[in-house]
């Protein structure tokens, strides 16, 4: 598996994004403003793009907002998800930053604790589908 980063968002990363979010989760409004100045992240194995993330500054100093994660089905179960957190974690230390923040799925908040994030704040809903936010300081 091979990381490759972009400063807008690739066709690849719209595509598993459309997959994920859009035709398995029924989320409706997944694009937006964020994507053309965000870093995109995607994890390849070989030439097939299996997993994508964004990232880009927060509004507090330091902080830096991770979001987005989608991992292709047929790759699930492998640390996908885990190994782009890690990615994403060095690309923030690389460039000044001291920690990430993100607004998960509750039904994954799980998956982030294992990456070593802690909640934050009340539930929110976004298209109806709870969330919760959690951070981490690298």
């Amino acid at each position: 598996m091979r990381v490759e980063v972009f400063s807008s968002l690739p066709d690849c990363a719209r595509e598993i994004r459309e997959k994920v979010f859009i035709a398995e989760q029924g989320f409706t409004q997944e694009f937006d403003d964020i994507d053309e100045t965000a870093v995109h992240l995607v994890m390849f194995d070989e030439k097939v793009p299996a997993a994508t993330c964004r990232i880009f500054k927060g509004s507090e100093q330091g902080l830096y907002v991770l979001g987005r994660l989608a991992v292709v089905k047929e790759y699930r179960g492998k640390q996908l998800g885990l190994a782009l957190i890690k990615e994403a974690e060095s690309y923030v230390k690389e460039n000044g930053g001291k920690g990430i923040v993100l607004l998960a799925q509750q039904r994954v908040k799980d998956f982030y604790k294992k990456a070593g994030f802690e909640e934050f704040g009340e539930t929110e809903y976004d298209e109806g589908c709870p969330h919760i936010r959690m951070r981490k300081y690298l």
